[in-house]
């Protein structure tokens, strides 16, 4: 024993056991602080020796895919807390595709998109944007899903400019940050002269209609746009395209890693085969056939027939839940809002009922205009509640619209058809093909309700009245300068489009 504590422990007997207590405050002290400095340091290690992991497990792990959009035709619109469009869609298959929530974030700018995307606010944009040189320096792209060319447009009336070197400085309006700017760069090296203002916080459709009411001279725009909206401004016609062939794909950071770049690839891989994509391409775009003198008489109706029936039709819509704009389509295909409208076949009225119809529906007086949007409202409705649950949106305005031109039966008899060739029978674009069918013996032979002369012509209805419903809803929303359509169940016009 050290003597020290020998000198110690003789003036104070206890001595051993305060040293003990001691020497066990400063062991338990010591332990405190090498635990908190231990956290520390692993707090500080921990980045270093664990990774971040992979943006696609990221995204996974939180449940959400972020992606940029812009509010238009071809891309993503709402109505009535319901969310569609081309890209929309697309984007929202690909997160169901990773089981994972999708959130789309709207953008007015174009440059403020794409600065999102590059910034990593978003994960990718789904916007319609152009694959260009520029842009693939500064993202990465995938696969394309569409073709489209750069159309410059000008209006009727004027004279058609055979080239650029033909545009006069201030006639020229795009959109600012966009894949026609980027080429209007490039062109200018072989047209010195050319100049155009850019106009941010605006999009195609705005611009078509500057050009329309003569607040512009020239824009250009997406043929996919364009073809949209000929019937709604017939006056427009396309003096040459500015580019062809340009591919549309989604963009996404190329500072990131590449695992939600490859998922998404594998997506498009798998949409392509399983003929999904080509579904999706048809049920937007589809087939137009422009009649540019049926384009004017329907603007001219709209302006002049349309306001004498359109609050009955809206009142109806609110009973039996449709958008009155497809209630308004229907009668336009039918009568063009003629009251007094009569077909061969004894059927007439506003909403061409026949008399067994009318009678159904308690209608008196066929061409009362009143009556007439009343119980051709109902019997619609009637129709759309009677298909079976299997038939679902978008398919199922698709086949209540036929129904109304050639009979429940006949549809009914088309879906038949449709399952012996092992075909899917919920779906339009399957039973459309059938129902041209039963005005042969061979066909309508095998079915209940026999031969049908008009199952061609149900075809084309249907298209007709997508393209009057599209013409009304932007017409009826162009004060606000955005496209907005109806809700999802009306969607359905999108897709019926005939080759």
């Amino acid at each position: 024993m050290p003597l020290i504590y020998k000198e110690f422990k003789a003036r104070d007997p206890n001595m051993r056991q305060r040293l003990m207590q001691a020497f066990a405050k400063l062991i338990q002290l010591a332990a405190e602080k090498l635990w908190a400095y231990g956290v520390l340091a692993g707090l500080l290690l921990v980045p270093a020796c664990q990774p971040e992991p992979p943006l696609l497990e990221q995204i996974k792990n939180r449940g959400e895919l972020v992606v940029a959009t812009q509010t238009g035709p071809t891309t993503y619109y709402r109505e009535l807390e319901l969310d569609t469009g081309f890209e929309y869609e697309l984007a929202k298959k690909f997160a169901d595709h990773l089981n994972v929530k999708l959130r789309m974030i709207k953008f007015s700018d174009l440059g403020s998109l794409l600065q999102a995307v590059e910034t990593g606010q978003v994960h990718l944009a789904a916007a319609g944007l152009t694959v260009t040189p520029e842009r693939s320096h500064r993202f990465r792209f995938t696969s394309p899903y569409q073709q489209i060319s750069q159309n410059l447009v000008y209006r009727s009336g004027t004279a058609a400019p055979e080239t650029l070197d033909d545009l006069e400085p201030g006639e020229l309006v795009v959109i600012a940050n966009s894949s026609h700017s980027e080429n209007l760069q490039r062109l200018r090296q072989e047209h010195p002269d050319l100049s155009w203002t850019e106009k941010n916080n605006t999009a195609m459709l705005e611009l078509l209609g500057s050009v329309n009411e003569e607040q512009a001279r020239y824009t250009i725009v997406d043929s996919n746009v364009f073809a949209l909206h000929r019937d709604i401004f017939p006056e427009l016609r396309v003096a040459f395209n500015v580019k062809d062939a340009e591919p549309l794909a989604w963009a996404l950071n190329k500072q990131s890693d590449p695992s939600l770049y490859m998922a998404a690839e594998l997506f498009f891989n798998q949409i392509n085969a399983d003929g999904t994509l080509e579904e999706m391409r048809e049920r937007f775009y589809g087939h137009r056939e422009f009649n540019y003198v049926g384009a004017r008489t329907f603007i001219a109706h709209m302006d002049y027939r349309l306001p004498k029936y359109e609050e009955k039709f809206k009142k109806m819509a609110s009973e039996v839940g449709v958008d009155w704009r497809l209630l308004a389509a229907i009668g336009y295909q039918e009568s063009l809002w003629n009251p007094n409208a009569i077909s061969p076949t004894g059927v007439r009225g506003l909403m061409m009922l026949t008399l067994r119809t009318a009678q159904e529906m308690g209608v008196l007086n066929r061409r009362n205009p009143e009556q007439s949007i009343e119980g051709g409202s109902r019997y619609f409705k009637k129709l759309y509640e009677r298909l079976p649950e299997s038939i679902v949106e978008p398919h199922r305005t698709w086949f209540a619209l036929a129904a109304y031109n050639t009979g429940y039966g006949h549809v009914m008899d088309a879906r038949r058809l449709t399952r012996m060739d092992d075909a899917d029978d919920n779906n339009w674009f399957e039973v459309r093909q059938r129902l041209p069918l039963l005005k042969k013996r061979e066909y309508y032979s095998k079915v209940k309700h026999g031969y049908a002369r008009g199952g061609a012509q149900s075809v084309h209805y249907v298209r007709n009245i997508r393209r009057y419903y599209e013409a009304l809803v932007w017409a009826t929303e162009r004060e606000q300068k955005q496209y907005v359509p109806a809700p999802q169940n009306v969607v359905a016009m999108r897709d019926e489009l005939v080759h």
